[in-house]
């Protein structure tokens, strides 16, 4: 029987549509809830039933892919590295390239939320990290000028029990180190040192500073903020813009925080503490097992970065924090050296994908956001996730295409509204006192009384936001996804011409 042409010019037989439909995986077969496979309009009415024996928090064994490719990851940063993880687990040769003469991480603290811890307990990156994550009790809101509790999330056992897996937070080089040596016993060869200046988007290779050229069946580009794999794929350059805030970040040796009797407890259990107030705020907890109290400092600032002087960072950053909570202000004091970061926001592309279908970007390369959602990473882990999904699902080469297709479709979707959800939060924390302000903090009072709720100003809480944002599987939305996409060509083949 012959193919049919679907619009990317690649295309199925359509005697194995209905099969490719839903494929046998095993145990990532969707689940029935009883007799009821899900329902199309928003609800949660049927929770209770995906709940039922779905805890996860240890490793899983994934089945091999029906097509091994050979795949080139550039850059060796959380994303690429996570992406080279869930590609490896389905059996892919994979080789990731990264510029740097050895790994590391540049920053602190990093937050890593259940949507995306999910995907790292399945892949065994957790159990890496069991000894230097952090599982905060609850994020607590604070009002700027006295630090009195406006807003209250509780994470635990919540999340765990809503989601399946909790919510941690963990010092960057902490998850980097745990991603390589994950990597590393997965079989992925990770090479530093390799400094790619150029894409040739149709064998596909990439072309390294030493002059080598190295070939794959599929080039992903985790490569950053500035991506040169964006521009190639583009044929313009579309680099994400600057969002009107900076953040300095900074660490705090806990036991100088524990010695002093006015804000020791703050470490008197694990937690996350975040002042709010106009144009700025402070986000605060600890990592490195509880030996570091990690600190994010934003605030307006639409001046160049090219001007910023790293000498005078500490005294502009409690320059921009006098008169707050002096409770606050006295850890401020505390810090010794700072960072600042200009925060940038993604413009939403019209394309991840190559017109060769053979080079792609994801990450911070496809879609950068300020971290007001604590998402940023997560939405790396998801993309790898989504990829190595997708690619699992294919039977023939020529179907590659599709399944791209269908990765960019649902990523586009899912990364540009988190975008859209940390600036809201941009918004929602940084309004001056008066009749807004007052308006936000009432919509939290019930969560922070222990009350029923059904919405809050506080995207950590809202019922809504917080099932879109912590209860999505990226693994299983791939699944979904190509389940509508190839029901659609199903249709469209049905349909007497």
């Amino acid at each position: 029987m012959p193919a049919v042409n679907v619009s990317n010019g690649n295309g199925f037989d359509p005697e194995t549509l209905s099969k490719a439909a839903i494929p046998s995986n095993g145990i990532e077969t969707t689940r029935k809830l009883g007799s009821i496979p899900s329902v199309s309009y928003p609800s949660n009415a049927l929770r209770f039933l995906e709940n039922q024996g779905l805890r996860q928090t240890d490793l899983e064994v994934c089945n091999q892919s029906k097509i091994k490719l050979n795949i080139v990851i550039v850059g060796a940063g959380l994303g690429g590295l996570a992406t080279s993880i869930a590609l490896a687990r389905r059996g892919h040769s994979v080789t990731v390239l990264e510029q740097a003469a050895e790994l590391g991480e540049v920053g602190a603290g990093i937050q890593i939320p259940s949507n995306s811890s999910r995907l790292l307990n399945r892949w065994g990156v957790c159990a890496l990290l069991k000894d230097k994550a952090v599982a905060p009790q609850g994020m607590t809101f604070r009002r700027w000028e006295n630090g009195s509790t406006i807003g209250y999330t509780k994470l635990i056992p919540d999340f765990s029990e809503n989601f399946g897996a909790p919510y941690y937070v963990v010092h960057r080089a902490h998850f980097h180190e745990a991603l390589h040596q994950r990597a590393i016993q997965l079989g992925v060869d990770v090479r530093v040192g390799c400094r790619v200046i150029d894409y040739d988007l149709d064998i596909p290779s990439v072309q390294l500073s030493s002059g080598a050229l190295l070939s794959a069946d599929l080039v992903v580009a985790a490569d950053g903020v500035k991506s040169i794999a964006r521009q190639r794929i583009l044929g313009v350059e579309r680099p994400p813009r600057s969002s009107g805030f900076a953040a300095y970040r900074a660490t705090v040796d806990a036991e100088r925080i524990k010695e002093d009797p006015d804000i020791s407890w703050l470490l008197s259990k694990p937690s996350l503490n975040i002042w709010i107030g106009e144009k700025r705020h402070v986000m605060t907890y600890c990592i490195a097992a509880g030996e570091s109290f990690n600190m994010v400092l934003s605030h307006v600032d639409e001046s160049d970065p090219g001007t910023w002087n790293s000498d005078h960072a500490v005294n502009e950053m409690r320059k921009e924090f006098a008169g707050w909570d002096p409770q606050l202000t006295k850890i401020i004091h505390m810090i010794e050296k700072t960072i600042k970061w200009p925060l940038m926001n993604g413009q939403i592309l019209p394309t991840w994908i190559s017109p060769s279908r053979k080079v792609l970007i994801l990450g911070d390369a496809a879609h950068a956001m300020v971290p007001y959602m604590s998402q940023g990473a997560a939405m790396a882990v998801e993309d790898g996730a989504a990829l190595a999904k997708a690619l699992d699902l294919v039977s023939d080469r020529n179907e590659i295409s599709f399944a791209l297709g269908v990765f960019e479709k649902e990523r586009m979707a899912r990364t540009s509204q988190m975008q859209e959800a940390s600036l809201a939060n941009g918004l929602l924390w940084h309004f001056a006192d008066g009749p807004e302000q007052r308006a936000r903090d009432i919509s939290m009072q019930a969560e922070v009384e222990g009350k029923h709720f059904l919405t809050s100003a506080n995207q950590w809480s809202d019922p809504v936001t917080q099932w879109w944002a912590y209860g999505y599987d990226a693994e299983k939305a791939m699944q979904k996804a190509w389940e509508v996409e190839v029901s659609g060509l199903i249709r469209e083949i049905s349909i007497p011409k």
